[in-house]
């Protein structure tokens, strides 16, 4: 109870104390296994979540919440068809799971299976539908399949009950674009730089749509402001970013005449957990328009990642990660919606 008490208030260090010491005094009970690897699968620490998840398979093979969990990991590492297996049983157990057919469907998405993807997402979205997490990849899916009109109106439905996640303004943006509503994707950038201020994607498809619009000036403020988040990353952890991500900074630099020389070095693309598509904006007449990578690697790491703890743990962690790295963002903020995506367009 102590340790539920930890997770109602966000504190998942003392939660995790809490339910080792738990552990100990009762090593075979599966709950408090699977609880413990679900709160280290959510800190990132994958071996001891791994571990403690296989213990509490050994003792209870059937567990679904284990099995959903190990499966979860082994999809966030790009092993999609033996996280279709583990999904195969929890499916005999809960057929009725929404995060089971949410990762299910994102599975089909890592394999480029996209009819499929979107089926079973679907299928989640029926079962759960103000699950701002099946909206959002849903939304990405249709992105990806240039499926523009489809993405805007779920990506719309998810910052209705996800309102302060500055991710889903973007590629809302990027939907606007492709749809050639310019005003409106410059708006939902607005908010999107305005609400993230880690992922220097934002800022970099934020630049192309300017520089595309023939607003340099703009364009490199916001190619600038890129460059800070960039140094910011590089100083406090060892990420590499993608090269797809690299190259279009480099001739962003190099149209805006700030040089191809860019902050980071020795990018390296990760097939497995990266996903892109290309948006082209309504160019100005005078000069060569940019397609822009949209960054779509974190349909997969999103629904990869997506794990629910057991009833009665509510807690959430402070989204400190650029949405790149390999976890799913879990903000902890007001669901009560604010400015929807349909304001946006009345603007």
């Amino acid at each position: 109870m102590l340790g539920k008490i930890h997770l109602l208030e966000g504190d998942l260090d003392k939660a995790v104390e809490i339910y080792k010491k738990a552990v100990e005094f009762s090593p075979e009970n599966t709950e408090l296994l699977t609880t413990l690897g679900l709160l280290y699968l959510q800190l990132g620490i994958y071996q001891k979540a791994f571990e403690h998840l296989g213990n509490a398979l050994t003792y209870d093979p059937t567990n679904y919440k284990a099995i959903l969990a190990a499966g979860s990991m082994m999809q966030t590492h790009g092993d999609f068809d033996v996280a279709l297996t583990k999904y195969r049983v929890v499916a005999c157990a809960v057929p009725e799971s929404p995060p089971l057919w949410n990762n299910i469907g994102m599975c089909f998405f890592g394999k480029k299976k996209y009819v499929a993807a979107i089926s079973c997402l679907k299928r989640a979205n029926y079962l759960a539908p103000f699950d701002w997490k099946i909206l959002y990849n849903l939304g990405l899916v249709h992105l990806t399949m240039q499926q523009y009109a489809s993405a805007f109106h779920f990506l719309s439905a998810a910052i209705n009950f996800q309102p302060k996640m500055g991710e889903l303004y973007m590629l809302l943006a990027v939907a606007l674009t492709n749809l050639e509503d310019i005003e409106n994707a410059k708006r939902a950038y607005t908010e999107a730089v305005h609400l993230d201020k880690c992922n220097p994607l934002v800022n970099l498809n934020y630049a192309v749509l300017l520089y595309n619009q023939g607003e340099k000036r703009s364009a490199l403020a916001q190619y600038q402001e890129m460059e800070k988040k960039v140094n910011l990353l590089k100083d406090s952890s060892s990420l590499e970013f993608d090269s797809e991500m690299v190259e279009m900074a480099q001739k962003l630099g190099a149209a805006l005449q700030v040089g191809e020389a860019l902050v980071w070095t020795k990018p390296v693309k990760d097939p497995k957990s990266k996903h892109q598509t290309t948006s082209t904006s309504k160019p100005a007449s005078f000069q060569q328009p940019l397609g822009s990578n949209q960054a779509l690697g974190q349909a997969m790491s999103s629904a990869a990642a997506y794990r629910t703890l057991p009833s009665g743990a509510g807690g959430t962690s402070q989204f400190t990660k650029p949405p790149s790295l390999p976890l799913e963002p879990e903000p902890a903020v007001d669901s009560s919606p604010s400015e929807t995506s349909e304001q946006i367009r009345e603007k």
